[in-house]
């Protein structure tokens, strides 16, 4: 499955880059909230490990993947050192952290999605489980920031939907026998431009039907939303 397409070390990589995009963008938001250093790595570990604890906690992949290997604990420090020293600079190259978001958005959809089920759970089970792994820890980036969650505000860039649409796709690939390096690959690769082309596009979702709701928009913050 998922890891036929990559060799165990070039898998680890890529989970770790996408890991280190995640905590950027936790991080910064303790920046613009004026946390402390400390503040800013829990923001960081939580964004960067959160989905991923989480679905390993559901589907019983203990102790999860976080707590084997110390580069995914110490991957999310650096990142916080990273940004203390240097967030002027991080904040400059929103453009280049967003493609890797949505880089580490596709890979982990997919990547949840597949091991949720190689562990047993359905169908549309593991669909859910791949939209946490991805979204997750931005959702608990934002709860301990004080924050709505911006996967659920209506002023922000499709960011659930895209991951939505990668796992969905793997799981129908499973019911039709067709997972294979090459589908996973699309998926993931489906996701990754669909997060691309919200950014570009600014598309989200509608409001309800004849609302009559005053709320007004807020600016988008510096660095896109992010979870792993």
């Amino acid at each position: 499955m998922l890891q036929d397409l990559f060799t165990p070390s070039v898998l680890h990589a890529l989970d770790l880059a996408g890991i280190f995009v995640f905590a950027i963008s936790g991080a910064l938001l303790a920046v613009r909230k004026n946390f402390d250093v400390f503040g800013m790595a829990v923001l960081a570990e939580f964004t960067a490990l959160g989905g991923g604890l989480f679905r390993d906690l559901v589907i019983g992949a203990v102790p999860p993947a976080a707590f084997t290997d110390l580069g995914y604990f110490l991957t999310p420090l650096v990142a916080t050192v990273l940004v203390f020293f240097l967030h002027p600079v991080v904040e400059r190259t929103q453009a280049a952290v967003n493609v890797f978001d949505a880089a580490g958005l596709g890979l982990f959809c997919v990547a949840g999605a597949t091991k949720a089920y190689e562990y047993g759970l359905g169908l549309t089970a593991s669909a859910a489980l791949g939209l946490a792994t991805a979204v997750g820890g931005g959702v608990l980036r934002d709860v301990l920031a004080n924050e709505v969650p911006s996967l659920l505000r209506w002023d922000r860039d499709l960011y659930a939907v895209p991951a939505i649409v990668g796992s969905t796709m793997v799981v129908v690939f499973i019911q039709f026998d067709m997972l294979n390096p090459l589908t996973s690959g699309f998926a993931a690769l489906t996701a990754f431009v669909l997060r691309l082309m919200a950014i570009r596009y600014h598309w989200r979702a509608p409001r309800a039907w004849n609302r009559r709701s005053t709320a007004t928009e807020e600016p988008e913050p510096p660095v896109g939303k992010a979870t792993a």
